[in-house]
């Protein structure tokens, strides 16, 4: 097991996507030590802005495990592209956690920065705070969103949580900004409370639930009938009723997105339509 913490405050951001267990796998605590970061535009060794400790694990398992032990926010890129192992961060992390990960698991304690999770293909992220825009969502320009693997985010997200998802399961126990599940392709998200404007703009195909407020409904999504439960993943499933809607119709689009009745009556007008 390897920790590590931060040596001073960051003023800078810092690209470290070296922080893997697959790149420390191997290793010896002076080699990671001598790993190369950026600070800004200057390159440093990754023992210069972290102190670098190395724990003798008895379980094997625990040889992939790496903690993180302060406040990360300016860092970014932590554990991008990792395909085993994992890694905990005891503070805030910053942007492109995990990005395009295949495997193994990522636990935050604090709040994450923007892209959180994009393009990923594989593995668990849990953020036990709040995630900033683009949650799981590709660079802009980029049609390849989320491919598999799952996001749980225990706080609130910002917007586009899932945009371009063609995979895989993002659960959000707070609230979520605007067009979320925007472009969509596949997969499921879940909205536990409130979400903000454009749920589903352009999507063709997945699943997007929301257990709180919406505030509107695109009037390119059609209403197809009320559900008393949604199954969310293989032995979960959240009660209703909830409205069942299916769109983006201007993109031919067969999408499911479930608003709950109850917490939604300015939608009973669309009741009439069934």
């Amino acid at each position: 097991m390897i920790k590590l913490s931060p040596l001073k405050p960051f003023n800078f951001p810092v690209i470290a996507d070296c922080i893997s267990p697959d790149v420390f796998n191997g290793k010896t605590r002076e080699e990671i030590e001598e790993l190369r970061i950026w600070e800004g535009n200057k390159q440093k060794k990754l023992g210069e802005l972290f102190k670098v400790e190395e724990n003798k694990a008895e379980n094997p398992q625990e040889k992939e495990v790496i903690i993180i032990q302060g406040d990360v926010s300016k860092v970014r890129r932590i554990g991008a592209g990792m395909n085993s192992g994992k890694i905990t961060i005891y503070g805030n992390a910053g942007m492109h956690l995990g990005e395009e990960m295949r495997g193994g698991n990522i636990v935050v304690y604090g709040n994450v920065g923007g892209w959180a999770g994009s393009m990923m293909r594989g593995g668990t992220i849990e953020i036990h705070g709040a995630a900033s825009d683009y949650l799981g969502a590709p660079y802009r320009g980029s049609s390849e969103g989320m491919h598999g693997g799952k996001i749980i985010v225990f706080g609130d997200v910002g917007n586009e949580a899932g945009a371009h998802m063609r995979k895989g399961l993002i659960k959000i126990y707070g609230h979520a900004g605007q067009f979320v599940g925007f472009r969509m392709r596949d997969g499921t998200i879940y909205v536990q409370k409130d979400a903000e404007a454009r749920a589903g703009a352009c999507m063709t195909s997945g699943k997007i639930v929301v257990g709180g407020f919406l505030e509107s409904v695109l009037p390119t999504f059609s209403i197809d009938g009320v559900k008393e439960k949604v199954k969310i993943e293989e032995g979960e499933t959240v009660a209703g009723p909830f409205y069942l809607f299916l769109g983006d119709l201007t993109e031919h689009g067969d999408g499911k997105l479930y608003v709950h009745k109850e917490k939604n009556p300015h939608l009973s007008h669309y009741e009439k339509l069934l």
